[in-house]
């Protein structure tokens, strides 16, 4: 499974969507979109720090790093171009 898949499918489980319709793309605003809440935003990072093995330090808890499938996946390959 490609890391999009795993972060998408993460967002698809863990979310409570209103209109059961609506999907969302890799590059829209889940929390703009109102998919999300804090309690979710903490499950998120400690998805993202599991799943690929990283810690998420004060640093990166800006939320433009996690609020799309797409920045989460940009933010990850910061994070591996760092450590290495």
């Amino acid at each position: 499974m490609e890391v999009s898949e795993k972060i998408r499918a993460f967002i698809k489980t863990n979310i409570e969507v209103i209109d059961y319709e609506r999907d969302f793309t890799d590059e829209e605003d889940i929390f703009e979109l109102g998919f999300v809440d804090s309690l979710f935003a903490m499950k998120l990072l400690n998805f993202v720090e599991n799943e690929f093995n990283i810690e998420v330090v004060p640093e990166d808890m800006d939320i433009t790093n996690f609020n799309s499938v797409n920045n989460i996946i940009e933010f990850l390959e910061r994070k591996a171009n760092h450590s290495g």
